[in-house]
């Protein structure tokens, strides 16, 4: 029995032995991994420089009263587009139209005297004493009319440009103190947008170039004006510069206060190769991209494998993002499914679902 259990152990040990032999001759390959692809071509750029501005009016106030006084009458909605001069609210001037009569009266009397009083000069009955104190009552009287017209026309207030009314903030019968507000006035065509660039694009940022204005109010909408200013002064605080742009604004749907994206365009254009942002990948020590290629294994079959490139990249329009150095037109390179490689790794196409790769992607609100 001792024979037969040792010969049985050792058949066991030689059989494992054979078989761990056998399996330490096998190469050990892993499975390909899913990804997908894309070849690459260059693409034309007109480069530009974008920042987030502000709309601003050409023109803008609240009109507010000059006198104090009981509001008589309101001509205007809220809302309203205005011409200038136009009347929006006449205040209570029943005191001063009786005045006003009443020195229209001293102003005819003053005129009558004035007249006689000439006559007699010239007959030489009066003497040139009494002409002249009847010319000095004459025009006093003369400038205290012209003082009450005009007490009476600043309690009528008028528009002071074209542009269009907000919000009424005065009612019927109130009474308003020197300086209340009225309602705001604004100019809305042509309109500024006011936005900040780096000090160091200011060699870009000449009078009369172009700028592309949207708004995430108004979807598909461009709207096109040109830098008419150059702040001569930089922002000690975050060493940017303040560019103002003027632009035509149809229908005044732009509004001041909104935010806006503005974009520079620069005249330039470069050619690039433009690769989506997922098949970046982004690392402390350098960005780089898995480029698709025929490898080899060890026993000489041939299979698809990736070489890790860094890149260099530029700048960026929608998903996409241009590669500037690293990558040359024609080279296939893995968009999606990168995160899971490494150098070498064998891999397998699968492009029925690609990535965003749109230069002006419209996501649906969530």
């Amino acid at each position: 029995m001792a024979a037969i259990l040792a010969v049985v152990i050792g058949g066991l040990y030689f059989f494992k032995a054979w078989q761990f032999a056998a399996f330490a001759k096998m190469k050990f390959q892993m499975p390909p991994t899913a990804v997908t692809s894309m070849t690459l071509r260059e693409e034309t750029w007109q480069p530009s420089l974008a920042a987030v501005g502000t709309v601003k009016a050409v023109q803008g106030v609240t009109v507010s009263t000059d006198l104090p006084g009981i509001v008589e009458k309101i001509t205007f909605d809220s809302g309203q587009a205005v011409k200038q001069g136009q009347p929006l609210v006449k205040l209570d001037t029943k005191q001063e139209e009786a005045q006003l009569r009443s020195a229209e009266a001293r102003l005819q009397l003053a005129k009558s005297n004035l007249e006689r009083q000439q006559g007699l000069l010239q007959k030489r009955v009066s003497s040139q004493s009494d002409f002249d104190s009847a010319a000095a009552e004459y025009k006093e009287a003369e400038a205290s009319s012209a003082e009450i017209r005009a007490t009476i026309e600043r309690k009528l207030i008028r528009a002071p440009f074209d542009g269009v009314l907000g919000i009424r903030q005065v009612n019927l019968g109130q009474y308003l103190q020197s300086g209340d507000p009225v309602v705001p006035l604004q100019s809305l065509d042509p309109i500024y947008v006011n936005f900040a660039l780096p000090q160091q694009q200011m060699a870009k940022l000449t009078v009369g170039r172009d700028v592309r204005i949207t708004a995430d109010g108004l979807p598909g909408q461009t709207f096109t004006g040109r830098i008419t200013s150059v702040n001569s002064v930089i922002d000690e605080a975050t060493r940017n510069v303040t560019v103002q742009a003027t632009l035509e604004n149809p229908g005044r749907k732009l509004h001041p206060g909104m935010f806006v994206n503005a974009e520079v365009m620069l005249p330039q254009k470069e050619q690039v190769i433009a690769v989506p942002a997922t098949a970046i990948n982004y690392a402390p020590y350098g960005d780089s991209v898995f480029v698709i290629e025929k490898m080899k294994h060890e026993d000489g079959t041939s299979y698809d494998g990736v070489r890790q490139q860094m890149v260099e990249l530029g700048a960026s329009r929608g998903d996409q993002v241009a590669v500037v150095k690293g990558l040359k037109s024609g080279e296939e390179i893995v968009t999606a499914g990168g995160f899971k490689l490494g150098p070498s790794a064998p891999v397998l196409r699968n492009n029925v679902v690609q990535p965003p790769n749109s230069a002006a992607p419209t996501p649906a609100d969530s």
